[in-house]
């Protein structure tokens, strides 16, 4: 009788254990920390795309597998880009984001003058909707790039991630036309830039 009582009482035991282990969240990390991250309300353009892709309309996902520890940097960056990228999928904050992106990768621009140029052409192209799309030529996004594809030389995301096809873009007019203005002057005279 004594060894079925202890058998009971070991399986409970290893049952509660498995409960109770099961029943733990490990979401949460362990230890104490002694750095703290705060992130401004105003947030300044990155210049380098998350490398994580988008997941349809649920925002960054991360793959850590391998990952040991992450740095608070890091996770910093991550949370910046993060809400950058949900402000550049309305038309003002994508504005707000292109500016940004402008006053840190293009300094040598006209900064106000360069910036209501590009307004006026990416209004014109695609209301700076980052899903805006042209069935009859297949042009994408908010710089309506031809093909679409050619985004991805900033990331794979660029059919999902405004601040791609933002940094995509102003790469694409730097690179062509030196200034906004210059292609809004070609898109002005051609009705294409």
């Amino acid at each position: 009788m004594n060894k079925i009582f202890r058998s009971t009482k070991l399986v409970l035991s290893a049952a509660f254990f498995i409960v109770f282990i099961g029943g733990v969240d490990t979401t949460y990390a362990q230890g104490t920390f002694d750095k703290f991250v705060s992130v401004p309300d105003n947030l300044p353009a990155l210049t380098v795309a998350p490398e994580a892709p988008l997941t349809d309309e649920n925002g960054i996902t991360l793959d850590v597998n391998g990952v040991s520890s992450v740095d608070a940097n890091s996770i910093a960056l991550v949370s910046l880009a993060a809400r950058q990228v949900e402000m550049a999928k309305k038309p003002k904050g994508a504005q707000s984001v292109a500016k940004e992106i402008i006053e840190q990768k293009y300094p040598k621009w006209d900064n106000n003058r360069q910036v209501t140029c590009l307004t006026k052409l990416w209004n014109s192209e695609s209301h700076w909707n980052y899903r805006a799309h042209n069935y009859r030529s297949g042009a994408h996004g908010i710089p309506q790039a031809l093909p679409a594809i050619k985004m991805e030389i900033i990331s794979t995301d660029w059919r999902t991630n405004p601040v791609t096809q933002i940094k995509w873009g102003l790469s694409y007019i730097k690179a062509r036309y030196k200034t906004p203005c210059n292609a809004l002057w070609k898109k002005q005279r051609s009705n294409y830039y």
